[in-house]
């Protein structure tokens, strides 16, 4: 394998889904010219209600942010992939892990984690109530 396509950085994790991908845009950057910490904070969100939609297979809301945790930049082009799992299945709520890994375009093999984040969504009623999580 040449110098230049030997990959870099860390590798995708192989034992959580992935459950989005994106390439953040240049609207999306801050002063800096880095991307804005809440648009990532916002994806995140969307990734982690993935697997606990799948679950309660109706409404839910994001009750807490747990952990979040910013690692590296992430740069305009960067393809952003987005992976989660369930940690933790309540009577009411759904606990996932998010993993957020930057590829730069510019350089493929080249990855990096960027972002990670424990979420928690409870299901609810029509009335926004807490409702139990359906079980398989």
């Amino acid at each position: 394998m040449s110098d230049e396509s030997r990959p870099t950085g860390v590798e995708l994790p192989t034992d959580k889904e992935l459950v989005m991908r994106v390439i953040p845009m240049p609207a999306d950057v801050n002063a800096n010219g880095d991307i804005f910490g809440g648009w990532v904070m916002a994806q995140v969100d969307l990734a982690g209600a993935v697997l606990p939609a799948r679950l309660v297979q109706g409404r839910m809301a994001t009750v807490a942010v747990n952990q979040f945790v910013f690692k590296q930049p992430v740069r305009v082009g960067d393809l952003l992939s987005f992976y989660a799992e369930i940690v933790r299945v309540g009577n009411t709520s759904i606990t996932v892990n998010v993993e957020v890994y930057a590829q730069h375009l510019s350089r493929q093999h080249d990855v990096v984690k960027v972002t990670e984040a424990t979420l928690t969504y409870v299901a609810t009623d029509a009335q926004g109530r807490p409702t139990p999580v359906p079980r398989p």
